[in-house]
């Protein structure tokens, strides 16, 4: 199959990593690589690893869709400093190879992906490294029955993965995030509640933890299973007479702090058969590690209500304790705790308390749109004096939101939206028609810039659009945006790396000294700059400024494997023939 058919199937985006300068977009059947420092005005990979199956025949066989039968890349993180560590579906048979980061050269020979990555392009997971183990939690079977929390490629740590085939584990999880911290990994995940059982399926958020250190239990219980595996409910909610909750995860970001305490910020849905709505709540990560050492929760018969555990009836250690800490210091591995304990690990791995968000309640909310926000990217030191928290929202409907945000509880304002930007290029993105939800968000604050991730196509999008405010100074403050500065000279500009002074920028309250609004500044900056008509439609300062038409992504370096596949021919005319699978340009 040529590179030029690959083009017309569209892009089939997977996921974004971004390493120092660089960016690598893992799609179907390839993984490309974006020097950020060198494409500043679009999007131009120096390298294209391509990485096709040659299990089509077998796939087909199977009766699968033959839009599955091609190799996704789902995992790709890098293992140390000089290797990226990449797995695909590769048509029904997943497989994991590790890659030179530099060169894109493949190192060493391919091992099996099962546990490691998906069977399908659709089915979730989150795979990371930490301690030289790599960690990943996914779907282990061709039926996706069998959903783990998994490690492995560790030299020293055994195999190890969740109960199979127990609810109270793992009830049809939908896996989001994956996080070391401390002396644990911590896995963000939503899946159906066994503790609303009588509701329906009702589903709920989580956060599950494990100890790096852990060993697995003894041969008499849990053998070559988690004996710290424990989880939490995370409260996303507005709170009131009647609790409004927010209870499914979409994204969720890396550790950052907030209000000076580490944290983690995400996008929380409404049920799917609820009224739509949207929250981004933020937890801070020691109310997390507080909630994992209180009271845990049991239902004692299938028709009883779930209740904490009286403390009298918790066993020690204490279930969930990492070997040589805390109450289990004497212990020097899991292997040699009690049978109580593991037994207890076993049978009751949920935690009573729910985590609760920061301040109590969401930073931001939408109820008043029929789409659902999708992804979060997040600056915390936005700003000439890097003070303020900028959250970037990406939605169903290829808007995104840059929310100027709330999180300090005495804070003498309310999270704001600064801009609603409509970041879908019809005329690159729709290869395969229209599907215009976001599936990825990566900053790049070195350049200014926001890469909006699309199943079809990556969109580069600068962070604000000062100039589109002219010289009227109003507008300009009024905005509220911390990226936006009034300059001395009388123009608005987008802040410059490193300046303290000489500039005007009134954020907490917006600029109220003038009271004409500027309209005939503006009509006129308006009608000097046709071009703001552009490919996204009319712009305003609350839209996607015009893109730079240019070679959306050139051939260059590229590591390849042959393959071929039986549907080809006939899904080749989906595309434009001469459209590349990335067309993302600077706007």
């Amino acid at each position: 199959m040529s590179d030029n058919d690959t083009a017309r199937l569209g892009l089939d985006f997977q996921r974004m990593l971004r390493i120092s300068h660089m960016l690598y977009i893992a799609a179907r059947d390839h993984v490309f690589v974006v020097n950020l420092s060198s494409s500043t005005e679009q999007i131009v990979p120096q390298q294209k690893l391509t990485w096709k199956t040659k299990d089509v025949e077998k796939c087909t066989v199977r009766g699968k869709n033959s839009d599955e039968c091609y190799n996704y890349i789902k995992v790709l993180v890098p293992r140390d400093d000089e290797t990226l560590f990449a797995c695909g579906t590769n048509a029904f048979n997943p497989t994991c190879r590790n890659y030179k980061m530099a060169t894109l050269e493949q190192v060493g020979e391919e091992m099996v992906g099962q546990a490691r990555c998906p069977f399908e392009s659709r089915q979730s997971n989150v795979g990371l490294f930490a301690g030289g183990d790599f960690y990943s939690a996914t779907m282990t079977d061709f039926l996706a029955s069998d959903a783990v929390i998994y490690r492995s490629l560790g030299e020293s740590s055994p195999v190890l993965r969740t109960v199979k085939y127990d609810s109270k584990w793992l009830r049809e999880p939908h896996f989001l995030h994956a996080i070391e911290y401390g002396n644990y990994v911590y896995f963000f995940f939503s899946e159906i509640a066994v503790e609303y059982t009588t509701l329906g399926k009702v589903v709920f958020s989580r956060v599950g933890r494990v100890c790096k250190n852990d060993n697995g239990g003894s041969p008499r219980v849990l053998e070559r299973y988690w004996t710290s595996f424990l989880k939490a409910r995370l409260n996303c909610s507005v709170p009131g007479d009647s609790f409004f909750y927010f209870d499914v995860l979409q994204s969720l970001t890396n550790v950052m702090q907030i209000n000076h305490r580490p944290a983690v910020l995400g996008v929380f849905t409404t049920q799917s058969n609820s009224i739509t709505g949207s929250a981004v709540c933020a937890f801070y990560m020691d109310d997390i590690e507080r909630v994992f050492s209180g009271k845990f929760k049991e239902q004692k018969t299938s028709e009883s209500a779930w209740t904490p555990v009286p403390d009298e009836q918790v066993p020690k250690p204490r279930p969930g304790s990492c070997a040589g800490d805390g109450s289990a210091a004497v212990y020097k591995s899991s292997t040699s705790f009690p049978d109580e304990t593991l037994t207890f690990i076993k049978s009751y791995p949920l935690m009573d308390e729910a985590v609760p968000s920061v301040n109590g309640r969401p930073c931001f909310t939408r109820t008043t749109s029929r789409f659902k926000l999708t992804q979060i990217a997040v600056d915390t030191a936005a700003g000439p004096y890097k003070n303020q928290t900028v959250l970037f929202l990406g939605s169903e409907n290829g808007h995104v939101q840059k929310i100027l945000a709330s999180t300090h509880p005495n804070s003498t304002y309310s999270s704001q939206l600064l801009e609603d930007i409509d970041v879908y290029n019809p005329n690159k993105c729709s290869l395969r028609g229209e599907d215009r939800r976001i599936l990825g968000l990566e900053l790049d604050k070195d350049h200014h810039a926001l890469f909006v991730a699309f199943s079809s196509c990556v969109v580069r999008v600068p962070l604000s659009r000062c100039t589109d405010y002219g010289t009227c100074k109003k507008t300009c403050l009024s905005s509220r945006d911390p990226y936006c500065i009034w300059l001395k000279t009388g123009s608005c500009a987008t802040v410059a790396p490193g300046l303290k002074s000489g500039f005007e920028q009134d954020v907490e309250t917006g600029y109220s000294q003038y009271p004409d609004s500027c309209h005939d500044v503006l009509a006129t900056t308006r009608k000097q700059n046709p071009a703001l008509d552009s490919a996204y439609g009319k712009t305003s300062p609350t839209s996607a400024s015009p893109t730079i038409q240019g070679p959306a992504l050139p051939k260059g370096p590229s590591v390849s494997e042959k393959g071929t596949h039986p549907a080809e021919g006939e899904r080749g005319g989906r595309g434009s023939p001469g459209l590349e699978p990335i067309n993302v340009e600077m706007e």
